[in-house]
């Protein structure tokens, strides 16, 4: 079996958890954007702390007048050269904390670095400085130099982010994460009565793929620091992480409850609820965190999502609503917007919150949704002119364009237009898997499967592990040729890169009853239908049930697929085929 996905939007609510340093131990980060209209902007204006040009030589007052000139201008980069300059000239500790500040501001690493040793050679007892260091040494694998800060700042007592390092420790090569975990351990020896520096070591431990031993350390450190809310947090999702889940939920349930203010602690109860399924309890949760923290957008996005979810879109389009007007998440909530009307039967509704997002993660998914409704109300020309402008507007992202217009046309049942897109966008991007996995279907179905066979093949010159264009070839393989042992050799390779894969077991089980390995057939086909009841899959397997002598479980399976899809070609096929009264299914 092969299947076109929908053009689908990445998660509800981000509901993996992860680490983030300090009392956090889930992330709802969002991945970069795709920027698609607009102009270039940096991370962040650089801050605008006065400066008494006065005090300075000609020399260092030229550099930051040149420095401030520049960032007039929007030329961040030329502002931070001559401030990096300038602070190494007048070694001034003013100048030096508003070069760091741009620095940061611009994601510097180099400059931070710079300006953070010659910090410490003016200040050695900079707190700021030795923190910075500390991070830099990080992202820089020099762990025992950072580790060394760290102790500078213990030394003068105060709190030296260990639980942020060790979350920084996420991206670190393992052997490096390991190290990290050594040091931290030897240190705990000396300090041992650290509970930030006991709970960094339970992080590291989870990072480095051990959540029993981190259990242990965080059950240990519990014991003597019983409200310690980061240890509760990190405990909470070690149970989860470790397959004790209803624990997890009992545990995080009490525990929000003796500190109802943490916010992260409700959050990540929240989400495990979510995971759970348990959606009326998660509303509940984030509905209690929205009304504490009511100036909290991500908690206000959370709860409407879920409320969506839980089949509430009034309550959900009041919440997205209100993001919208505070200006925070509006691309977010529009498309959710979107989909609320969309699903409302509000077609205009729906096509102008979809259209209004104009950048970020949500842009194409919300631009596919608002041209496939376009065309259903008849405007599919339109909704193609639209997407072609885009195209030359936006040359950068021209392949995920492309393939947006190929599958609207396909989708549409424009085949020989699709056919004809699909060719011109290979002819610039001849290496772009999904236009040619997209072209290969479309062959396919328009009975040229040797034009599919050549695509497909062309992709696994190109990755040769990727087992949906495997199964692709090898089901093609399977129903438009003879060539059965060939076709079953991609199968099982794809079967095995993905043995859960319902598309797969079902491309498997009709390998197999084509080669007459009936019974070998029946139990790929089950397990396909039991996790994808898809019509295709209901003529495979009601056929092998109907050959095998299984007619009454074969008719009820067919009624099933033919539940979904009435008119699904292959299924009706297949009952004409095997029965006097298929007409009456």
């Amino acid at each position: 079996m092969q299947k076109s996905a929908p053009y689908l939007v990445t998660c509800l609510l981000g509901l993996t958890l992860v680490t983030l340093p300090g009392c956090a131990v889930f992330s709802g980060t969002p991945e970069p954007a795709d920027e698609v209209t607009g102009t270039d902007t940096p991370a962040a204006t650089p801050p605008a702390t006065p400066i008494n040009y006065a005090e300075f030589e000609p020399e260092v007052l030229y550099q930051l007048l040149s420095a401030e000139v520049a960032g007039q201008r929007g030329r961040y980069d030329v502002t931070l050269v001559n401030y990096l300059q300038a602070a190494k000239t007048s070694r001034d500790t003013g100048v030096i904390e508003r070069a760091m500040r741009i620095a940061q501001s611009l994601n510097a690493d180099n400059a931070q670095q710079q300006l953070a040793t010659l910090w410490l050679d003016v200040d050695p007892d900079n707190l700021e400085a030795h923190r910075i260091s500390a991070i830099q040494a990080v992202k820089r694998q020099k762990l025992e130099n950072a580790l060394f800060h760290m102790e500078q700042i213990m030394d003068q007592g105060e709190d030296a982010d260990f639980d942020s390092l060790a979350a920084m420790a996420a991206g670190l090569p393992p052997a490096q994460q390991q190290e990290l975990l050594t040091l931290y351990s030897q240190l705990a020896v000396k300090h041992p009565d650290n509970p930030e520096l006991q709970y960094s070591i339970a992080l590291l431990q989870k990072i480095t793929g051990t959540p029993t031993v981190a259990l242990r350390q965080i059950n240990q450190l519990l014991e003597q620091e019983p409200s310690f809310q980061p240890a509760i947090i990190l405990k909470g999702d070690l149970l989860y992480q470790t397959g004790q889940k209803r624990e997890a939920l009992n545990y995080l349930t009490t525990n929000t409850r003796r500190f109802p203010a943490n916010r992260q602690m409700g959050t990540l109860y929240g989400r495990m609820l979510i995971n759970e399924g348990e959606l009326q309890a998660a509303q509940d949760e984030f509905e209690r965190l929205v009304k504490r923290y009511p100036d909290t957008p991500g908690l206000r996005l959370s709860h409407a999502l879920v409320a969506l979810e839980n089949q509430q879109p009034a309550l959900a389009r009041e919440e997205l609503t209100r993001l919208i007007e505070q200006g925070h998440h509006e691309d977010e909530a529009s498309y959710y917007l979107g989909r609320i009307e969309e699903d409302a039967g509000n077609t205009d509704q729906a096509i102008e919150y979809y259209q209004s997002v104009q950048r970020g993660n949500y842009f194409f998914p919300s631009l596919a949704r608002a041209s496939e409704l376009q065309a259903q109300a008849g405007e599919l020309d339109q909704a193609i002119a639209h997407i072609q402008n885009l195209r030359e507007r936006a040359p950068d992202h021209a392949e995920k364009f492309w393939l947006l217009e190929v599958n609207l046309l396909i989708d549409q049942e424009r085949n020989e237009q699709a056919l004809a897109a699909a060719d011109a966008a290979l002819e610039s991007y001849p290496n772009n898997v999904e236009l040619r996995y997209a072209r290969a279907m479309l062959q396919d179905t328009m009975g040229e499967p040797a034009g599919a066979e050549q695509d497909l093949k062309t992709i696994l010159e190109l990755q040769p592990d990727n087992a949906v264009a495997l199964n692709a070839l090898g089901y093609i393989l399977t129903v438009r040729t003879d060539r059965l042992d060939e076709a079953r050799g991609y199968i099982e390779k794809a079967i095995a890169l993905d043995p859960e894969n319902p598309a797969i077991l079902d491309s498997m089980g009709w390998i197999l009853f084509r080669q007459g390995e009936t019974n070998q057939a029946l139990d790929f086909l089950a397990r396909a239908w039991e996790a994808y009841p898809d019509p295709e899959v209901a003529a495979h397997y009601g056929e092998v049930l109907w050959v095998t002598g299984n007619e009454e479980q074969a008719r009820i399976i067919w009624e099933e697929g033919l539940d979904q899809n009435p008119d699904h070609e292959i299924l009706r096929e297949t009952i004409d085929r095997l029965t006097s009264d298929g007409a009456d299914q």
